[in-house]
């Protein structure tokens, strides 16, 4: 077997703000392996300042995992630990490796064009201009679930922008969830939550920065809006750790990026330990090409969650890859007379 990695950048058609920032590019790595005439691709959705294995060395390790491919899938996870996104990237790449179409790693009605997932639309972090424009795009385009990003501009003014959307639709209508990708003060969190809370939210995630333990248990045990554990997941390698992380904070929700959490094997063992205490999940993509998403997706769909999920971006870069995965009515659709367009 031959193993080699490649660098690509993904261009955003529209600079997109977060509370980290604003991104204009992607970078993303792929695996691309070959045996007996057939190959299979996998993407290492490395994420720039949130990865937990964001290190100098990440090439380097990318470099050795290609040196040292036929150790064999579970070998290699076992010497990974560290780094999530190879993980699922190689995860990725011997599935596709062994399956009889390179793009289909999970046969299902999903992928046979026969069923859709739900998802929610994103609403990037901006003017009040520029968010209240998203909001009616999404809405216009069929979502009745949206998420929007807060925590960079005037609080005061995410809350117009909140009340506008419940002024037209009730909870019923369209559920809204808010991401503060850790904005909140800790001293500050619970009374913003209050406020939050009388919008009829489904849940917000991360209100306060992740490693602030004992006051995210606090918060979750008080807060009067579910609480979604997002960022505070990175980098928990240890499987008694992610027990102990859900047992000490009990938060409402999770939401699991594959590309951050250790792939598929590391998104299994998050949802078990939930499931056992009770707390409910989802899944999204963390920015990755199509390759990346359409992986999360064909996983998704099996798992079964009736909750919308947060596969919505393949759509946000320039030059991402022609594929079969299409956006309609607030669902992503698998349309399998799409043929895949990838090129190194």
């Amino acid at each position: 077997m031959k193993a080699t990695y490649h660098k690509y950048i993904l261009n955003f058609k529209q600079a997109s703000g977060t509370s980290r920032g604003i991104l204009k590019t992607k970078e993303t790595w792929f695996i691309v392996l070959e045996s007996n005439n057939k190959q299979g691709f996998g993407e290492c959705g490395l994420f720039r300042g949130l990865s937990a294995d964001d290190r100098p060395d990440y090439e380097e390790k990318l470099k050795w995992v290609c040196n040292n491919i036929d150790l064999g899938l579970e070998v290699l996870l076992t010497e990974l630990t560290e780094f999530p996104s190879i993980q699922f990237g190689l995860e990725m790449a011997f599935k596709s490796l062994n399956s009889e179409d390179s793009f289909e790693l999970f046969s299902s009605k999903f992928t046979r064009s026969q069923d859709s997932i739900p998802i929610n639309g994103l609403v990037w972090m901006g003017s009040e201009v520029f968010m209240k424009q998203q909001i009616t795009d999404k809405i216009e385009a069929g979502f009745n679930c949206i998420k929007m990003k807060i925590g960079a501009i005037d609080f005061q003014t995410e809350i117009s922008l909140i009340k506008s959307i419940r002024n037209q639709f009730t909870s019923k209508d369209i559920e809204l969830r808010v991401d503060a990708n850790g904005a909140f003060h800790p001293s500050e969190a619970l009374d913003k939550l209050n406020i939050l809370s009388d919008l009829d939210l489904h849940s917000i995630e991360q209100p306060i920065k992740q490693g602030q333990i004992q006051e995210m248990a606090s918060l979750c045990e008080n807060t009067p809006l579910p609480i979604a554990l997002d960022e505070e997941l990175i980098g928990v390698f240890n499987v008694t750790k992610k027990q102990e992380l859900l047992q000490t904070i009990n938060p409402q929700y999770i939401i699991l990026k594959p590309s951050l959490v250790g792939g598929f094997k590391g998104s299994d063992e998050w949802i078990n330990f939930a499931k056992k205490q009770n707390i409910g999940w989802w899944i999204t993509s963390a920015l990755e090409s199509n390759i990346g998403l359409n992986a999360i997706a064909q996983y998704t769909y099996n798992l079964e969650s009736n909750l919308p999920q947060g596969l919505g971006t393949g759509e946000l870069f320039t030059n991402n890859f022609e594929s079969p995965l299409q956006v309609k009515n607030g669902k992503l659709h698998y349309n399998n007379q799409q043929t895949w367009k990838f090129n190194l």
